[in-house]
């Protein structure tokens, strides 16, 4: 892709943001009581990426339909995405999320509750909205995202307290709390859209491959990151004892100390912040680095070749471009 295409996708995904944040902030603007709705929107003021709404519009442009078709079912996957984290700062006992407290923090632990549960009602709320003749299955889609994530949740605290964890596992896991979330944008925005099955399937799996790529990619740049561009201390997944793709597959290839380096990591449930650089040089020793770079590039080249048959030119492109760009950014 030329220069000229990116900086045009580049300015559209702006573009469409701020279109989202307005409408964001218009769906919370006048409603009462103020004890709910101020959380409510503290919590979406944090900000974000927003590539789920983006992920909806772009699927649904790739099958031939506008994006003022499905800018409501947009809102509904922001919305429950911001549900999940909600909840899951509240599970983590996490003080600060994107450089502000965490709406449990800020306020209280029922506030923080309630909100989440109202943020996922709301998000059901909007997508109705788009819903036509097809409410079924979209709504079937979306409950479906819900529950792949509660799964996928459950799944990442319980390999906290457990010893051994595959990386087969693992995968599992990072599917569900996070590529399942994308799956169910690309297909709501597809079947919105008006795309037929086969169609919905291609986009379905690019959101998959997407999701895979873009995790695996964060669990890289926690040791390869510059702090300043990261926003977040570098090495932090080891500090806190996370099994993730890069140590899960050092743990795979280790031998003699390394080995024994790596194992002490899940015993004492993580590592002193001044030891990152230790095992930084053994995931490079190892060679985990560069085969996490591989799996990014192998499952960003599964997304893109799912959208060779689709019908809308610049859709596609738009794909594309979100898809290089993601795997190849530094935060």
């Amino acid at each position: 892709m030329n220069v000229e295409s990116a900086n045009k996708f580049s300015r559209m995904y702006k573009n469409e943001l701020d279109k989202i944040e307005l409408r964001l902030n218009k769906l919370l603007k006048h409603r009462k009581p103020r004890s709910l709705y101020d959380p409510c929107s503290y919590v979406l003021e944090g900000g974000g990426k927003r590539l789920r709404p983006f992920l909806v519009l772009a699927s649904a442009k790739t099958v031939g339909a506008g994006f003022s078709k499905v800018y409501d079912a947009s809102l509904a996957v922001e919305l429950l995405h911001n549900f999940t984290l909600v909840h899951d700062d509240i599970m983590d006992n996490s003080d600060m999320r994107r450089g502000r407290a965490t709406v449990h923090n800020k306020y209280d632990m029922s506030t923080a509750i309630l909100a989440g549960d109202n943020l996922i009602a709301l998000a059901y709320e909007c997508l109705l909205k788009d819903c036509g003749s097809n409410a079924k299955n979209v709504i079937s889609t979306f409950n479906h995202g819900i529950i792949e994530v509660c799964e996928g949740q459950s799944l990442d605290k319980e390999f906290e307290v457990r010893q051994n964890v595959s990386l087969a596992e693992y995968k599992i896991m990072i599917y569900k709390k996070t590529a399942a979330l994308a799956e169910m944008c690309c297909s709501i925005g597809a079947q919105l859209g008006g795309g037929n099955k086969k169609q919905i399937d291609a986009l379905s799996n690019y959101g998959i491959y997407l999701g895979m790529a873009f995790q695996i990619q964060d669990d890289l740049l926690d040791i390869t990151a510059k702090e300043n561009e990261f926003g977040k201390p570098v090495g932090g997944d080891l500090v806190e004892g996370k099994k993730t793709y890069l140590f899960l597959r050092a743990l795979e290839k280790a031998e003699g100390e390394d080995k024994n380096k790596l194992l002490a990591v899940i015993k004492n449930k993580g590592i002193n912040k001044k030891d990152v650089k230790i095992y930084k040089e053994i995931y490079e020793r190892l060679g985990i680095l560069d085969e996490a770079k591989k799996e990014i590039l192998r499952y960003t080249k599964q997304a893109l070749n799912n959208l060779t048959n689709l019908p809308n030119k610049e859709g596609r492109e738009i794909l594309n471009w979100l898809a290089v760009t993601l795997t190849g950014r530094n935060k």
